[in-house]
């Protein structure tokens, strides 16, 4: 049986935890852990629950590249705290998270999860590259729809949706989409750049929601075929085509913004899961006692067990 390879979009998790669980919780020397905590428990409940036999956590290197800021300057704009000359700038993060970051890079290194990132680009590229580097069924573990472009069901390649919250996980299938949204995971991309995404500072084509723009869609193919038939005058109506002509700026550039790198220079870790030995579980269990981590890591470390152990 071939390996399914689990990628974990780490920030989008951590960020899931640190709501997730109160910022009161906290290390006996006082440093908030409620993300580091939080985040354990995510990865002992996707473990258990879909029995991955690689595990990867896909950092952002960059979470604004300048490659992506030069095609559109207002990507993710908004969420700049500190513009960084020569870059990256700095994301505007809840201070008590920030302070948990390298903890929870630190954590998930004890426990044998290798953190994978990658020089101007982010996660989600990291992601990709990985599924598309993948010989056999990957799960991508996200709560950004963006990555909903990854999806394909000859491949296997499935998303493990988390912004319904733990409890109410999804996994989304090229059938799933469709139902959805009316697209199939190869348009997706298209999709997302038509329709606009305020929280990437996307800002679409004026008028174009997303019943519209899945249908130019399911007429016309992808983007590029709905371009050629505006130019063309044919197959919609001259109020939208007038809409696809003034964006047509956007529409330039849009595509490569959206579209989730899949040739990143990233040499991932070893990632397939394995038992932890004794040597393994005592500096766990250490790391557990000296940051107050409680159960959480115990039950991470019996979920990674399990599963390393089933294969």
């Amino acid at each position: 049986m071939t390996d399914r390879l689990m990628l974990l979009d780490a920030a989008s998790l951590y960020f899931r935890a640190f709501y997730g669980v109160p910022d009161t919780v906290t290390a006996p020397d006082g440093t908030p852990v409620n993300a580091v905590r939080g985040l354990l428990d995510i990865v002992a409940k996707l473990v258990r629950t879909y029995r991955p036999q690689a595990l990867v956590a896909c950092w952002d290197d960059d979470w604004r590249p300048a490659w992506r800021v030069a095609l559109l300057p207002g990507y993710k704009a908004h969420r700049v705290a500190r513009v960084v000359p020569g870059g990256p700038d700095v994301e505007e993060v809840p201070e008590r998270l920030a302070a948990q970051v390298p903890l929870i890079r630190e954590t998930l290194a004890v426990l044998a999860v290798p953190v994978v990132g990658a020089a101007g680009y982010e996660a989600d590229d990291v992601i990709g590259t990985l599924a598309a580097r993948a010989g056999g069924p990957v799960d991508v573990v996200t709560g950004d729809r963006d990555l909903f472009q990854l999806v394909d069901d000859d491949r296997d390649v499935r998303v493990v949706y988390t912004a319904r919250g733990m409890s109410n996980l999804k996994t989304v299938t090229d059938r799933d989409l469709v139902e959805m949204y009316g697209v199939h995971g190869r348009q997706y991309a298209d999709f997302a750049a038509l329709r606009g995404d305020p929280s990437d500072g996307l800002p679409g084509i004026a008028g174009i929601g997303e019943k519209s723009a899945a249908a130019l869609l399911a007429a016309h193919g992808d983007l590029a075929g709905i371009r050629a038939a505006a130019a063309a005058g044919e197959g919609m109506t001259a109020r939208v085509r007038s809409r696809l002509v003034d964006g047509a700026d956007y529409l330039d550039v849009a595509p490569t913004v959206v579209a989730v790198a899949r040739d990143v220079p990233v040499t991932a870790g070893a990632a397939r899961l394995q038992v932890p030995d004794a040597t393994a579980r005592a500096r766990a269990e250490e790391h557990a006692r000296r940051w107050g981590l409680g159960g959480a890591m115990t039950r991470a470390l019996d979920a990674v067990a399990e599963a390393a152990a089933a294969v």
